[in-house]
């Protein structure tokens, strides 16, 4: 979670094929990548690097089946909160990025303060992940949605 806005950085055809075909797949070769796009090894390899150099892909990771793990419910955590000193959200943030379970943390506008992406094997140990959280800190109202399908999950962006 960051407040600092960052400026676009400016992409070409080229570019952003090969960004599509990394977030299909970032696991294939670098040839398969080059032949999908066109073009030869050393001129995508050099892309690559430019763009991770710009900041415009992080670290490649491995997308992982949470239900394989046993982590078959997904919750969306709605939080209110009547505390908003700098000393209670860094208490806050710093207990959402201790605990494992949130996938995705997000501060909103509106009525709603944050909304959490939290991911547990069902709602007995999500109440485990929700004492533990309101022990650490004071939050003024929490409503949690379970998730009964995910209809649509991708990290991918429309490049």
């Amino acid at each position: 979670m960051t407040t600092e806005t960052r400026k676009p950085v400016r992409l070409d055809d080229l570019d952003r094929n090969i960004l599509r075909a990394l977030q299909a797949d970032a696991g294939q070769s670098l040839d398969e990548i080059a032949r999908q796009v066109g073009s030869s090894k050393t001129p995508v390899w050099n892309r690559i690097r430019k763009m991770r150099d710009a900041g415009v892909m992080g670290p490649s990771t491995v997308v992982v089946d949470p239900e394989a793990l046993g982590l078959e419910a997904c919750f969306f955590v709605l939080i209110r909160t009547s505390e908003h000193e700098t000393d209670w959200q860094q208490k806050f943030l710093a207990a959402l990025r201790a605990r494992p379970e949130v996938q995705e943390a997000h501060r909103l506008a509106g009525e709603i303060d944050y909304i959490l992406k939290v991911r547990v094997a069902n709602a007995r140990a999500y109440d485990v992940f929700y004492q533990a959280l309101i022990s650490e800190v004071r939050v003024f109202n929490v409503t949690a949605l379970l998730s009964m399908e995910e209809i649509k999950s991708t990290v991918a962006l429309p490049v």
